[in-house]
């Protein structure tokens, strides 16, 4: 399957569900591979992550679950085991699945203007915030797809990096092991005057 079929078909998935949330009033953003892609990425998408703040007391997957209950198109499959919520697009066959995460694991605790953008009317997470939550990905599993979206990102946009809100040590140890970064990452520095 081409590039452009999957991630026009991620796009559908995020789309879909962008406006089940929006319509029960429940935050969310979406980053992954996915939007390295929308930013100009000729490496394929094959990866969404949906985070979904909470209200109040109510968790996060189960707002989520509520706003899905009777769908047919989306559907929503909790493993207790591991505490995760899944979702998935029943539209395009094959299926697409991607993750639900609560707002603050892998992504900021508040979803708004500051933190989140919109591509084609859906809300992605920014460019700082998709880089904190690559890198914390990336510290935890060390995954080559995440250093490639994190280099990815940081070469192209680092004018738009809010130095504030990167873990630096994190950061910095990334630059260890992802040469190809080091530049980027000493613009954004310098940028901030250090």
């Amino acid at each position: 399957m081409s590039t452009s079929s999957t991630s026009s078909r991620l796009f559908q998935a995020a789309a879909t569900m962008s406006a089940v949330l929006h319509a029960h009033n429940i935050g969310h953003a979406f980053h992954g591979g996915l939007f390295t892609v929308m930013l100009g990425s000729p490496r394929p998408a094959e990866e969404l992550f949906c985070i979904v703040e909470g209200a109040g007391s109510t968790h996060p997957f189960r707002r989520v679950r509520q706003a899905l209950a009777g769908n047919e198109v989306l559907t929503a499959t909790l493993v207790g085991w591991s505490n995760r919520l899944y979702v998935t697009y029943h539209q395009p066959i094959p299926a697409i699945q991607f993750e639900v995460l609560p707002a603050g694991e892998e992504g900021p605790r508040r979803l708004d203007a500051l933190r989140v953008i919109l591509l084609q009317s859906v809300p992605f997470l920014n460019i700082t915030e998709f880089l904190r939550a690559k890198l914390k990905a990336w510290i935890s599993r060390r995954s080559q797809e995440d250093a490639e979206h994190v280099i990815f990102v940081l070469t192209r946009f680092w004018t738009q990096v809010d130095i504030n809100r990167i873990q630096e040590d994190d950061m910095d140890r990334f630059v260890a092991r992802n040469p190809a970064a080091a530049p980027a990452w000493a613009a954004v520095k310098r940028r901030y005057g250090q």
